[in-house]
């Protein structure tokens, strides 16, 4: 009897598309959830990690325009008040504020130190807003996929008691293929949870770092107005 059991659970396949084929309609849908839920969350890693590149990139070479000497107008004139970059629009937010500061005959109007602070505190609210987003999406695939997943299980093992309820029978050939469809659902849920909760971690470390970076600048770029103010 166990040779003949065994034979049978040798002939089922155990592939993935089999058990996926096998599996009740709840089950198949909670695994299709979780296969988008993972390529959502895959297709946002890599557009966030090439996002953050080109952002370190484009603010290392404002950096080195920025302390070259150059006149601050010169510069400003030459990026336009709109620019592409992230650090950029910081600092035309900043220069844009300050010419709007000066009246006709070449004073300027109180108060412009802190509208200019504040101009380059709403661009890096702004440039912030745009570095984080999607990060919620990893964050909730990260945290919601194993319960998904379990949720599948759960009404899998269901779905496997109630066929051995059926047909009255306990053999391996039996409890195997349902048993197996069932675990299917965590595992897809783990393989989409597990990259998008380490990768949400690193990419918020590696945006609060960016936005760091705009911070200090826009610090170090209202000194310099403010050095002018003064004079």
């Amino acid at each position: 009897m166990e040779a003949e059991t065994l034979a049978l659970a040798h002939e089922i396949d155990f592939s993935m598309w089999a058990l996926f084929a096998r599996a009740t309609l709840t089950v198949k849908i909670v695994m299709i959830m979780l296969i988008v839920a993972s390529f959502w969350a895959w297709s946002i890693i890599v557009q966030k990690m090439i996002s953050y590149r080109n952002a370190r990139i484009e603010a290392l070479a404002f950096d080195q325009k920025f302390w070259s000497g150059e006149p601050l107008d010169a510069l400003f004139d030459q990026i336009g008040p709109a620019p592409n970059g992230h650090s950029e629009k910081v600092f035309a937010a900043g220069m844009t504020e300050w010419r709007r500061s000066h009246r006709d005959d070449g004073g300027l109007i109180a108060g412009a130190s802190a509208r200019i602070d504040r101009s380059m505190d709403v661009a890096i609210n702004k440039e912030a807003e745009s570095l984080q987003k999607g990060l919620t999406v990893l964050a909730t695939v990260g945290s919601t996929a194993p319960f998904i997943g379990l949720f599948g299980t759960v009404i899998g093992i269901m779905n496997a008691f109630i066929e051995i309820a059926e047909q009255q029978n306990t053999n391996l050939a039996v409890v195997a293929p349902g048993i197996a469809e069932a675990l299917l659902a965590t595992g897809l849920g783990l393989l989409a949870a597990i990259p998008a909760v380490v990768f949400y971690n690193k990419l918020s470390a590696d945006s609060d770092r960016i936005i760091s970076g705009y911070e200090a600048f826009s610090d170090e770029f209202a000194t310099i107005l403010s050095r002018q103010l003064d004079s």
